[in-house]
């Protein structure tokens, strides 16, 4: 296994801190949750300024429709959310809300967790001498990523692996075998994909507990990467429409997320601007 309901009330709504974290570096708070607005470059240079000071723990993670529907039934999945250091714009869903409701700033590009991923990774080849540790996917997988990186990014170590069982919750002894396998390799930046909720809230649970300056949740971007799914073409990521793609290849495994969690989302983006067009009489 190793190698090495609450649906948000109207007081939640869009608002951007005027003198806070979230102004400094260009987040708007969306439904009680602080989005970044600074774009991929800005997100990416941020956290590798954590790995390169490496004075606390800090995790990004990715915010889209559905993540924030479950989120608002699950406390510990939003505390995730909350307490994210970066939250990225995954979804258009999030684009149309920045728009209709007039966000300041305005969230103008859907940023994936792979977009992430594979930015901040050609940027830290660029600089040399980072660790990278996996924990998420198979040993297939994991074994492919490490193939790739190898020879995309030579400058970039692969220090370890780790491949969890396949399961809801770990048990104790579970998750300490997968703490001692990352604190034994020491890693600079610790990459999670063991799809969402479970991998942010594992992340929240226990980034106190390793000394790794930037932990990022960044699901499919494993399988994206290592080749194992193919990701929707530029030209639908320019649409915003690669949920569609996505939705299209596996529609029983994303139904939900499409057809139940869009129209609930859709739903609090209409209260909101309903709330506010009355509060402005």
């Amino acid at each position: 296994m190793v190698s090495p309901t609450n649906v948000p009330g109207h007081n939640e709504g869009i608002v951007l801190k005027p003198d806070g974290q979230g102004a400094r570096h260009g987040r708007v708070e969306l439904f009680g949750y602080r989005i970044s607005a600074s774009g991929l470059e800005c997100d990416v240079a941020e956290a590798l300024s954590w790995v390169k000071n490496r004075d606390a723990a800090r995790y990004m993670a990715t915010a889209n429709p559905h993540s924030l529907v479950v989120a608002s039934k699950d406390v510990v999945f939003k505390n995730a959310l909350q307490q994210a250091d970066i939250l990225i714009p995954d979804g258009s869903g999030i684009l149309i809300a920045s728009r209709v409701l007039a966000t300041s700033p305005r969230v103008h590009k859907k940023v994936a967790g792979t977009d992430f991923f594979l930015r901040f990774t050609e940027m830290a080849g660029q600089k040399g001498g980072l660790k990278y540790f996996f924990l998420g996917s198979s040993d297939h997988v994991l074994s492919l990523i490490r193939t790739m990186l190898s020879r995309d990014y030579p400058a970039i170590e692969v220090c370890g692996t780790y491949s969890p069982p396949y399961r809801e919750r770990f048990s104790d002894e579970e998750n300490l075998q997968m703490l001692d396998a990352i604190r034994a390799a020491r890693p600079d930046v610790l990459w999670v994909g063991m799809t969402a909720p479970k991998q942010e809230k594992w992340i929240f649970e226990n980034r106190s507990k390793l000394d790794v300056p930037f932990i990022g949740a960044i699901g499919a971007a494993f399988d994206f990467y290592a080749g194992t799914k193919v990701r929707s073409s530029l030209f639908w990521q320019r649409l915003c429409m690669e949920w569609l793609v996505r939705f299209l290849r596996e529609p029983k495994r994303l139904w939900g997320r499409n057809m139940k969690s869009t129209p609930i989302f859709l739903s609090w983006i209409v209260r909101e601007k309903i709330s506010r067009l009355f509060s402005a009489e």
